[in-house]
């Protein structure tokens, strides 16, 4: 059955067909979408409502607001303890620096030490403690903002230095151990590629004199 008015605009039927097959095609792959989220939709609600009323949907939310304010106060009430504790610890020691050393020179093993304190605004105290034969005598001064109103030793100032710049401290002793241990690892497989070579060195003989 041909239509006179597709005849004249030069349009095949099966293309209309197609078409329309198409389209119903996509309609239902979007109909199925669809009900499938009116269906978790309609058991999300069934499962809220279960059991409930509006009077007691009505509690519910405003225990649930409720609990949600009591939240708020608690997290509030936790900055506000640890900006309280961020303020103590300020002034808490949270850097130290160490040198030992012999004191006299008839005494060995470096038992004297200089300690360094310090909080977070270089504030703090250096012991000085100087071991000899007869006792050991113990000695402290004041640090305030890194410096010093009285004369420090080279030890004292030291171990001043190592407290104030802990941190670089440490990360040049970490990299310096690193440095040891890749030094170890390459003279211990030093003597192993050796012994490879000599036994490479050793098969290749072998194996020239049975060719011979």
């Amino acid at each position: 059955m041909e239509s006179k008015i597709l005849a004249k605009l030069g349009i095949d039927p099966a293309f209309i067909f197609l078409f329309m097959l198409i389209l119903i095609v996509v309609l239902f792959v979007l109909y199925v979408n669809v009900s499938l989220k009116y269906d978790r939709l309609k058991n999300s609600y069934a499962s809220f409502m279960r059991g409930k009323d509006g009077k007691n949907l009505e509690e519910s939310i405003l225990t649930k607001f409720s609990e949600l304010d009591g939240i708020a106060k608690i997290i509030k009430q936790n900055r506000a303890d640890v900006k309280e504790m961020y303020r103590r610890t300020e002034h808490c020691i949270q850097k130290c620096g160490i040198v030992k050393y012999d004191a006299f020179n008839e005494m060995g093993g470096k038992l004297s030490f200089a300690l360094a304190l310090l909080d977070s605004d270089n504030t703090g105290w250096i012991m000085n403690a100087m071991h000899s034969r007869e006792g050991c005598y113990t000695y402290v001064k004041e640090i305030l903002k890194g410096e010093s109103y009285v004369e420090l030793s080279e030890e004292e100032a030291e171990a001043l230095d190592r407290a104030i710049y802990s941190e670089d401290y440490m990360s040049s002793e970490s990299e310096s151990t690193s440095e040891e241990n890749e030094a170890k690892t390459i003279r211990k497989e030093q003597p192993r590629k050796a012994a490879k070579k000599e036994v490479r060195k050793d098969t290749n003989k072998e194996i020239k004199k049975a060719r011979r």
